[in-house]
């Protein structure tokens, strides 16, 4: 595979993950605001979450600003890990927190390799945009 195909590949495997997670969760953003209230944010910033997670993963997949999706990604990543999955006394919860801080990683890589050839970033350079991908 080609470099902008592995990095196509990457954008829409992490962009995946949010963009159906946030998707499902319009089925309850109420019970998912209740969730959030659990680890200490206010329910109120339900809809905020659930419409970053569409639109970030959204941006990974196509490849738009793909940079700043990327790091913005990478700290939701690590600070709901933090705040949810921060258990010392539970393996499993520990494990959440790992996965979460390893996709962290995963986001911070694409943010310093960019989006690829194959992106809406790409194109816009290529045509004289500025694009911060």
């Amino acid at each position: 595979m080609t470099h902008s195909t592995v990095l196509l590949v990457a954008r829409i495997l992490l962009g995946a993950l949010f963009l159906v997670s946030g998707l499902g969760k319009l089925g309850d953003v109420a019970g998912f605001g209740q969730y959030m209230a659990s680890g200490g944010i206010p329910a109120a910033l339900a809809w905020p979450a659930v419409l970053f997670e569409i639109i970030a993963g959204a941006a990974l997949i196509v490849g738009v600003m793909t940079r700043l999706a990327a790091y913005a990604l990478a700290a939701f990543c690590v600070v709901s890990g933090l705040l949810y999955h921060f258990d010392p006394a539970d393996q499993m919860q520990m494990t959440q927190l790992l996965k979460n801080l390893a996709l962290a990683g995963g986001y911070l890589a694409l943010s310093v390799t960019g989006a690829g050839r194959l992106s809406v970033d790409a194109r816009l350079e290529d045509r004289g945009g500025a694009v911060t991908s």
